[in-house]
């Protein structure tokens, strides 16, 4: 077979997708407008009817599911749930290559590994990046973790979905990826509802707040890199050059808050969270350093 032909066969393969949220939905669809036959299984089957409308083939079992293809995709609620669907499929694992993009920890990730490679299945760990509507889109990218050679296989397949960045070797890493970005877009969510309720307790309408917070929100990395060529850096070189924003200046504002947000009545638990992480840096006698000093006390939290 030529190049051209494997290429050819590659980006057609069978696929199987297992779990039909709006996430596995949106793969399903995405896969079956690149051309490759997509099975799926889900637990509740009338998810399936859109899909199976659009091409896609519904299996009886989750066995079928897997035997239908080299290739299967797995976007379930967590990694139990795998155990709970494949524990009864698992004589059909041998030989295929499982693409778990479910959320769970990292530790759990490479037990499932693990329990993939006790089946004779190759594993790779995903974190979709995107919500279901961008799945497909240029804007989408998905983080892989898992053997190399593996992931070069199915690159051609897993393309479409989302840009594939592959971290490395170790399954946790991808995981860890995914759940660290979602530490970040969490904490932003919540900072925006905290700042929308206190701007409202003046009267103003979220209609009006939000814009101009989601306006600031955006211009964050800037302000970041504004300060540092290369963000990050200075982190990695242990060094935290107070002249710009330092630890008491922050942990002034981080009072303020506060002292604003119980004085109108606000749960307190975010800007609480926030005002200890200054407090222990300025306790630890490092009031003069920049604020990114807070790291020490979030990695060493005892």
């Amino acid at each position: 077979m030529n190049e051209r032909q494997n290429q050819t066969t590659t980006q057609h393969s069978p696929v199987t997708v297992i779990g039909l949220g709006p996430m596995g939905q949106a793969m399903t669809r995405t896969l079956l407008t690149a051309g490759h036959p997509v099975t799926v299984w889900n637990r509740t089957a009338g998810r399936a009817d859109g899909v199976v409308a659009d091409g896609a083939t519904l299996a009886a079992t989750p066995a079928e599911a897997v035997e239908a293809s080299d290739l299967v995709i797995l976007s379930l609620t967590d990694y139990q749930a795998m155990y709970d669907i494949l524990d009864g499929a698992t004589a059909s694992l041998a030989g295929r290559t499982l693409v778990n993009l479910s959320s769970d920890t990292p530790e759990r990730t490479r037990e499932a590994a693990t329990w993939a490679a006790g089946h004779d299945a190759a594993f790779l760990t995903g974190g979709v990046m995107v919500p279901a509507p961008m799945v497909g889109t240029e804007a989408a990218h998905i983080y892989y973790s898992g053997p190399h050679e593996v992931m070069e296989k199915h690159r051609a397949t897993l393309a479409p979905l989302a840009t594939p960045r592959h971290l490395g070797q170790d399954p946790g890493l991808a995981q860890m990826m995914y759940q660290a970005q979602l530490a970040v877009f969490l904490t932003t969510l919540s900072a925006l509802m905290h700042a929308t309720a206190m701007l409202g307790t003046t009267g103003m309408k979220a209609a009006e707040a939000l814009p101009e917070l989601l306006s600031f929100t955006n211009s964050i990395g800037a302000i970041l890199r504004a300060g540092e060529e290369t963000p990050g850096a200075a982190l990695d070189a242990g060094e935290h050059p107070g002249d710009l924003s330092t630890v008491a200046m922050m942990g002034a504002t981080a009072d303020h808050i506060v002292e604003t947000s119980t004085a109108i009545g606000l749960d307190l638990a975010l800007p609480l969270a926030v005002q200890a992480h200054y407090r222990r840096a300025i306790e630890n006698g490092h009031g003069r350093d920049n604020w990114t000093r807070i790291i020490d006390g979030i990695r060493n939290a005892r």
